[in-house]
């Protein structure tokens, strides 16, 4: 079973691509929700004040893939899609890049767009640190206080990573474990007198 994927580790530096007076720079970023893409879109065009064209795409998700290609007013297919298409050739997912260009007077073509907003997405994602994550379940595990010991000792035991915990009489211990790792997990505290464990999505 894969259950490891490869994402960035922080955003990339800014690069610069020119070609025939245009300016396009180049921005990659790590990101798990559409609101973090919302965001640095924001930011870029604030940034960019004047710039005509803002093209990104982005793929979430490990199970369940979610993705988009957006020529911000380019011809169809010229931007979005050869920056996806770094993406998938990188391998890579949980990921924004973003081209921004500005306009140098002459026009490029579509050969030549797509030349250039490709180049730029590939420099932004080599400028990038690229890394891999495993592929994550989560469980909550809930049980007496008196039953610490034994919760305790397995989550050491199995090198699992606490997410959160609430100690009171009754005990809550969010953990996370990974995929090919998570059945087996899932049947040693169900299989604890006095503990259950749920799934959390």
């Amino acid at each position: 079973m894969n259950d490891t994927y490869k994402t960035l580790s922080l955003p990339s530096k800014e690069i610069l691509f020119k070609e025939k007076n245009s300016k396009f720079y180049g921005y990659a970023f790590p990101v798990t929700t559409e609101e973090e893409i919302k965001n640095h879109l924001d930011v870029l065009r604030k940034q960019h004040y004047g710039a005509v064209h803002f093209c990104y795409a982005f793929q979430l998700g490990t199970d369940k893939i979610q993705f988009r290609a957006n020529d911000d007013g380019e011809p169809s297919n010229t931007a979005g899609a050869p920056i996806y298409g770094q993406i998938q050739s990188f391998g890579l997912t949980n990921v924004l890049i973003v081209v921004v260009r500005f306009f140098g007077g002459i026009k490029l073509g579509v050969g030549g767009l797509i030349s250039a907003y490709r180049t730029a997405a590939q420099m932004a994602l080599e400028n990038a640190e690229i890394i891999e994550k495993t592929v994550n379940v989560h469980f909550v595990v809930a049980f007496d206080y008196k039953n610490m010991n034994k919760v305790m000792r397995i989550i050491k035991e199995k090198n699992l990573e606490i997410i959160t915990q609430k100690m009171e009489l009754t005990c809550e211990i969010e953990i996370a474990t990974r995929k090919k790792n998570a059945e087996n997990i899932f049947d040693i505290f169900t299989n604890l007198f006095e503990v259950t464990i749920t799934r959390k999505d």
